[in-house]
């Protein structure tokens, strides 16, 4: 957690993400004001609560919107300079505000300040920026929530605007993605193969389809062929592929000559100072770096994103290493480094660099470039990572841990397979010696007991005298329904990008000489799986149990406690569907305008007099008026002074010709045919000339308007057709996987003799207490006589919605209410319950506009109820 402070300094462990995050959400209106057209378009396309098709998740969301924010709105600024404009509550973060979260700096500390003290936070991000000429984000999302998916999106979205806007700096024309190791770099193929049609608004896709190029180094001999100045090339390497390295063999005198052997780069005089090499490899007396073929590719191609998933799978130094808060530069930082000012000299630059990672945490200290953060324990409790269930034993020998830990792995999961896969655990041991000849006999011996046979069992190592091509193949493919093995021993696989959802348990008891790879090895078991929340066990020896409670503390900024009670007061369910599911009649009301054009009569009388009348120009008029004194009461005496100064505004001096333009340009009609009408007019040209020039306002809120009445007729024809929806739609196994707090939960078992009124699904989950309260009001209220949860399924599960439009982004949406009942005299009412700060807000109003048309269409009633009056009982204006 955060360390106290006192008044005089601000604690350094300032997670300055979570303000940054506070204050978008809290300016999100205003901020969308400065995004372009096609940006608020990919972010719609993607955001859960407006398109119930969305692909991404919660925190992979939140970071695009972030990720946007970044670029759209803070210009793709330096973090350094982001916090400052904050603390001092300048520029485009004028406005900020504070808020107090769990682990950050007190709110009253942050109230009083000062500038001084703000100053040694921000040092500390301009020093970690070390003078870097590119900004640089880390986006720290826990391990399963979609690091690569995310970043994939991100990707695809600079490509668009940059396709668009090619000669805006700001976005990528070519991304780099950095990979730690080879196991990394084969999970990072999902960019390649992912379906970009499940982020990317079906308008580009085949944009993107045709000109994005894969370049997939995985090979130590691959070379890198993107065409120089190209653009849209997405190349994905692991570091040693282009890394910088020290030159330690002299050139000959024939290569000094002609050039050969392996080219050196020469550092900027700005990294001379740097001393970033291998750790194994370090000489004193040499300066030059060798660079290789596809590092100077790389230098070739315009305006580079550099996404890094190195920190993907590292914690603790190694992380600190990999973001650059070491001393010592690490490699991959050199060559980003390196790479961006030999970008800057060839006249273009690195647009930024991106940092995919775990957690926001090294040790004691929070990572300055965090930009987002999701945590363990909240993709825990919001069900994105299975629950985990930690089991330890002390003084057992192997055979005994072994024969417990597979013992109480198959009483949870004996006999069940998840989206067709069975449930697989997973062994670490410290050594191959170690797996021959202790944890193999004794795994082999505890399946024995439970007649399990051992062709169940898949040993990975790395050695290919015990790890057969076959071996490698299943241990590909143990995520499919086809595949049979169930036991897998492993060496030191922990620490690598294994990604395996049917992963339901992990066992390790002997400590490993890395306390970080316990760690490591336990979260393999916690991604998600299935519709419902399920749950990972682990079992771990009790000096292993200790150490991962040291290292949650450490990384996460959780005890091992708080890991196991993260989601406990959540449970999911199966909310079976009623069969047949109950359906209501609704009528859908069609209206087509017509536009036919008038026959165009000589002398058409505009009504300029009335126009330019005081009560019309009013609204128009510069005023300027002077009080003596602060009393109204001096006003009221003649002490006021009133000057109007409309001669002095800004106007736009039209000519016959610009007007003529003008008005063509809206009425889309020939400028000769405009000039003609205007010619025939009561009031002519010169004299709406006169008036428009006066007041240029007129010429759109009266010229316009009138001469559009006289050329066209409007007429509507409206159309109404009956239809039934479904309230709850069957699905294939006959139920929802649905997760919500447990004392949320109400079910049909416990509603006693008024169940009948209600449960188009045998559970409803409320996502608040006074949405709870006020079902259980009008399930007992003798006044109703229907009463069903609407709003528990808006993912496409219900036929029940109400489409609207956004008043943002104008895009279609729709709309799932909370409630809808029936009163004992048969018409129905609909329900919306809300935050009572939320009532005001132009989305729930724009909802609120379109459910009362689409009411009133269907002899229905809406209303929104506050949600301090819902928890209080205060419902009866709903049946009034």
């Amino acid at each position: 957690m955060a360390k106290r402070t006192t008044k005089k300094s601000v604690n350094l462990d300032f997670a300055f993400f979570t303000h940054l995050h506070d204050f978008y959400r809290a300016n999100k209106g205003r901020i969308r004001t400065h995004y372009r057209e096609l940006s608020k378009k990919f972010l719609d396309f993607n955001n859960p609560d407006h398109n119930p098709k969305a692909f991404l998740r919660q925190p992979q969301f939140e970071a695009l919107e972030m990720y946007v924010f970044l670029k759209e709105y803070l210009g793709n600024a330096p973090v350094h300079q982001i916090f400052r404009d904050w603390a001092d509550q300048t520029g485009k973060l004028e406005g900020r505000t504070i808020a107090e979260r769990e682990g950050q700096v007190q709110l009253e500390i942050l109230k009083e300040a000062s500038k001084e003290q703000y100053e040694a936070v921000f040092t500390r991000m301009r020093d970690h920026a070390d003078g870097r000429i590119y900004a640089n984000y880390i986006f720290a999302l826990t391990m399963g929530t979609g690091k690569t998916i995310l970043m994939a999106t991100c990707i695809f979205y600079e490509f668009i605007l940059a396709n668009k806007f090619p000669k805006d700096p700001k976005y990528c024309h070519n991304a780099l993605v950095f990979a730690p190791d080879k196991t990394v770099l084969q999970s990072l193929r999902e960019i390649q193969t992912f379906g970009l049609s499940k982020v990317v608004p079906p308008d580009y896709v085949n944009f993107l389809t045709a000109h994005l190029q894969f370049h997939f180094l995985d090979d130590a001999g691959t070379t890198l062929t993107t065409l120089d100045r190209s653009r849209f090339n997405i190349i994905i390497s692991n570091t040693q592929k282009i890394i910088l390295k020290k030159q330690t063999k002299e050139k000959t005198p024939i290569e000094q000559l002609m050039g050969s052997g392996k080219p050196t780069y020469q550092a900027d005089s700005v990294y001379a100072q740097a001393t970033d090499l291998y750790r194994f490899d370090q000489p004193d007396d040499e300066a030059s770096l060798t660079t290789n073929q596809r590092f100077e590719k790389l230098r070739r191609l315009g305006q580079l994103g550099i996404y890094i998933d190195e920190a993907h799978h590292a914690f603790g130094n190694q992380l600190a290493n990999d973001m650059g808060i070491k001393p010592t530069a690490t490699s991959l930082r050199k060559t980003v480094d390196e790479l961006a000012a030999s970008l800057e000299r060839s006249g273009t630059h690195v647009v930024a660099c991106y940092n995919y990672t775990g957690t926001p945490y090294v040790g004691k200290e929070v990572l300055p470039e965090v930009v987002y953060a999701y945590g363990l324990k909240e993709a825990i409790d919001k069900g994105f990572l299975k629950k985990v269930r930690i089991n330890g034993y002390s003084n057992t020998r192997t055979g005994e841990f072994v024969e417990l830990a597979i013992a109480n792995f198959l009483q949870h999961n004996a006999n069940q397979r998840h989206e067709g896969m069975l449930p697989k655990m997973a062994f670490f041991a410290a050594t191959i010696d170690e797996l021959q000849g202790e944890l193999k006999p004794a795994v082999e011996a505890a399946l024995a007991k439970h007649n399990i046979p051992t062709s169940t069992i898949l040993i990975n190592v790395g050695d290919p005298k015990l790890t057969s091509n076959d071996d490698i193949r299943d241990f590909n493919r143990l995520d499919t329904a086809e595949s049979e093995k169930q036991f897998i021993l492993l060496v030191n696989k922990g620490r690598e990008g294994w990604n395996c959802r049917s992963l339901f348990g992990v066992a390790l008891f002997r400590q490993p000489k890395s306390k970080i790879f316990v760690l490591q090895a336990t979260m393999r078991c916690l991604r998600a799986i299935g519709d419902a929340q399920e749950t990972g066990y682990v079992y771990l020896s009790e000096d292993n149990q200790n150490i991962l409670d040291a290292e949650l503390q450490q990384n996460f900024r959780i005890s091992l406690q708080e890991m196991q009670e993260a989601a406990s007061d959540r449970e999911t369910v199966k909310a079976y569907v009623k069969d047949p599911p109950p359906k209501i009649k609704l009528k859908r009301v069609r209206r087509q305008f017509d536009m036919k054009e008038r026959h165009l009569t000589n002398g058409i009388h505009l009504e300029l007099e009335k126009a330019l009348k005081p009560e019309n120009t009013d609204k128009y008029r510069l005023i300027h008026t002077e009080q003596e004194g602060l009393s109204v009461k001096a006003a009221a005496r003649g002490k006021t002074k009133e000057e109007d100064l409309t001669h002095i505004r800004q106007k736009r001096a039209f000519s016959k010709l610009t007007l003529i333009a003008e008005i063509s340009r809206y009425l889309n009609q020939s400028p000769l045919a405009i000039e003609g009408i205007l010619n025939r007019t009561q009031e002519g040209v010169e004299r709406i000339l006169e008036a428009v020039n006066e007041f240029n306002e007129l010429l759109y809120d009266w010229v316009i308007p009138h001469l559009f009445n006289e050329l066209y007729e409007i007429s509507e024809d409206t159309t109404t057709e009956e239809y039934e929806v479904e309230l709850v739609k069957l699905s294939k196994d006959g139920y929802y996987s649905v997760s919500a707090k447990r004392d949320l939960i109400v079910s049909e078992a416990i509603a006693g003799r008024d169940a009948p009124k209600s449960f188009h699904l045998d559970h409803y989950c409320f996502d608040s207490e006074p949405e709870k309260t006020l079902f259980w009001n009008l399930l007992r209220d003798g006044r109703v006589k229907k009463l069903y949860f609407t709003g528990m399924l808006t993912h496409g599960q219900s036929e029940f919605y109400i489409q609207y439009i956004d008043p943002d982004s104008h895009a279609i949406r729709s709309y799932y209410p909370d409630f809808l009942f029936q009163k004992d005299d048969d018409s129905y009412v609909i329900v919306e319950v809300k935050g009572d700060n939320l009532i005001d807000d132009p989305v729930v109003q724009a909802k609120k506009e379109f459910a009362e048309q689409m009411a009133k269409d269907n002899q229905m009633n809406y209303q929104i109820i506050k949600g301090s009056e819902a928890g209080a009982g205060q419902y009866s204006q709903l049946l009034s």
